[in-house]
């Protein structure tokens, strides 16, 4: 049910941009009040992304106020911020049903509303897409103006260096907002740097600044001394010297929290011609203490009342796949101090802040950088060094030239402990890991395991560790494990072997990764075989003769693709082995798999028990 919109009396009015652009300035400051309380209660009413929203409130009233959306086109970088671009774009009165299934998506789609104008859930692509807005507007020649926001988190990826080169050398009119939420800043400061702001993006500034250019543009020693003036007059005041290096009009930085400082300089900046950047300063978490104190671990939510200023408390549950990694990684680097993990940015999510505490100089976090922190760990290898590349099995699509490229081509012992494989839920389509196990299968010299079970796991990544021939790669899903008693003892396992564990009669379901537990109840009712391959390359080619000489239909199943999965490589090696029988894939549909809680969509796509019986039922008719 949708929050009681009568609690909130101003922004009950803007249910479009265009109502919001007809309200007189002076209401801004109470509508963004009103706006945060609504979001605030929102989440917590249905989980989701939270922090990053708080603290963009002010910068999307602004923006929506001052550019005429969606006319004019507005990018947002990831999405996690955009929820109050959402409740101020038709969908407050749906808020309630983000990341649920058939509820609103959990980030910006085009699909869901023309406010949306690019599709977006991994970080780096607001700048390249303005840029492509922003020609075609010149070539369209109507007036629309073209803004892309991002974090500064998302700066560090080199997608966004390569997208302002280009945009500095186009020099089509475009607004680049960098929100800024890692620095404080102080009432002077703010002040101060608010009034710049104000003044350089000012006609007065912007006229002396262009003529000046002009009056010099034959005179190339004047022009040059003037132009370092600049830079350095302005380097004094404002870190913009990069930006401005890389063909960027600089102003900021500004307090991300005045809604009226904000108005004035991108009513200043609308008009400017040629690329800009306008440097906000933001917290992430405003307006709700603990998520101030902690805007990481407030990061996304679960349901929770805002009253009490506490997450509602985990039930006690089996640890996570990434916790189980987690431990693992602390348990061999206190054996080897060889070992070095590395992330792109996930320390959390990748189960790794207690390895970061404990083995700091052997930790390393490559920022929002997937393909540096593939090509990083291949440079450590090349010096004997054992590097762990612990990435989402999304991010490693970004990493996947320096995979095949400076990894695998190399034969460089590089293990990829590859999180959120298969339906991770609520973060929909572009979270999903649904390709890892097919992109991965093309590789040479690729080792790739998907464990069916928590031991199974640490076992698979001390396989890993100890593999000298070429990268390994351990394939996991999200979420908790199965519960299965903790083996400490580490024992590499036979490289491409698997294991029987039901014997039965016709039919064999050849299991890849979590899903064996569904399988082997599938498997009671049809008096079935059941294989745990664990490996998925190379694959247990005597087991699958074995199989195929004692069944009638063999059923591979995995939480991956169809397409190029694990049971492709089934099909392909029964076709080397000349060895026809019928084969019933079971994995992801060749779809992207829209969002909803884990247990739903697996239950929809027919890979719990009940569907996977009914699939091999449906098949034998």
């Amino acid at each position: 049910m949708s929050l009681d919109i009568s609690q909130y009396p101003v922004l009950a009015q803007a249910n479009t941009p265009d109502e919001l652009r007809q309200f007189p300035q002076a209401l801004l400051p109470q509508l963004a009040d009103e706006l945060r309380s609504f979001l605030l209660k929102s989440v917590g009413r249905s989980s989701g992304h939270f922090a990053s929203g708080l603290g963009t409130v002010e910068l999307t009233v602004a923006l929506h106020y001052v550019y005429n959306t969606p006319f004019d086109r507005l990018i947002w970088d990831v999405g996690h911020q955009a929820y109050p671009h959402k409740i101020l774009t038709g969908r407050r009165d749906r808020m309630h049903t983000i990341r649920q299934k058939g509820g609103i998506h959990p980030f910006p789609w085009r699909e869901e509303s023309e406010y949306d104008t690019f599709s977006v859930g991994h970080s780096g692509t607001s700048i390249s897409a303005a840029l492509a807005m922003a020609v075609a507007a010149e070539k369209e020649q109507a007036g629309r103006k073209v803004v892309a926001v991002i974090g500064d988190g998302a700066m560090t990826g080199g997608m966004v260096f390569e997208a302002m080169n280009h945009a500095g050398d186009l020099h089509n009119d475009m607004l680049v907002v960098l929100n800024d939420n890692e620095m404080s800043i102080s009432e002077n400061v703010g002040a101060l740097n608010n009034h710049l702001a104000q003044l350089m993006s000012g006609r007065l500034y912007t006229t002396i600044r262009e003529g000046s250019k002009k009056v010099l543009q034959g005179m190339p020693v004047i022009k040059e001394m003037a132009k370092r003036t600049e830079e350095h007059l302005k380097g004094m005041v404002v870190p913009g010297t990069m930006f401005e290096e890389l063909g960027f009009n600089y102003i900021g930085p500004i307090d991300g929290h005045d809604v009226d400082a904000l108005v004035e300089t991108m009513r200043n900046m609308r008009n400017l011609s040629g690329p800009q950047i306008l440097h906000i300063m933001t917290k992430k978490g405003r307006g709700y203490e603990p998520a101030e104190k902690d805007p990481i671990g407030w990061h996304a939510v679960p349901k929770f009342d805002p009253s009490t200023f506490e997450k509602p408390a985990s039930k006690p549950s089996n640890p996570t796949f990434s916790q189980v990694f987690g431990k693992w990684l602390c348990d061999i680097s206190e054996q080897d101090d060889k070992v070095l993990g590395i992330t792109p940015a996930m320390r959390e999510g990748s189960g790794m802040v207690e390895f970061s505490q404990r083995f700091p100089k052997q930790y390393f976090d490559a920022a929002i950088a997937e393909q540096h922190a593939v090509t990083l760990a291949a440079g450590f290898a090349c010096e004997g060094l054992k590097p762990v590349v612990a990435i989402y099995s999304t991010f490693l699509q970004r990493g996947y030239d320096q995979l095949i490229h400076d990894v695998a081509l190399q034969k460089l012992p590089v293990l990829f402990a590859i999180d959120r494989g298969g339906i991770v839920g609520a973060d929909g389509p572009t979270h999903q890991g649904a390709f890892d196990l097919s992109f991965m299968r093309t590789i040479p010299n690729m080792v790739i395991m998907a464990p069916s079970d928590e031991n199974e796991c640490r076992q698979m990544l001390y396989t890993g560790y100890c593999y000298k021939d070429g990268p390994t790669a351990v394939r996991y899903p999200r979420g908790s494990a199965t519960g299965e008693p903790q083996v400490e003892e580490m024992t590499a396992l036979p490289i491409g072997k698997g294991l029987i564990k039901r014997q039965g009669t016709k039919i064999a379901i050849l299991n890849f990764g979590t899903l064996l537990a569904n399988s082997l109840i599938a498997a009671e009712s049809l008096d079935a075989t059941v294989a745990d391959m664990r490996f998925v390359k190379p694959l247990d080619i005597e087991l699958i003769k074995q199989l195929s000489d004692s069944h009638d239909l063999l059923v591979t199943v995995e939480e991956n693709a169809i397409m190029g999965g694990a049971g492709s490589g089934v099909l392909e090696e029964l076709q080397r082995l000349k060895r026809p029988m019928p084969v019933l894939q079971i994995g992801l549909p060749d779809e992207f798999i829209k969002h909803g809680e884990q247990k739903e969509i697996l239950a929809d796509l027919r890979l719990d028990s009940s569907g996977i019986l009914e699939q091999i039922e449906e098949y034998l008719k």
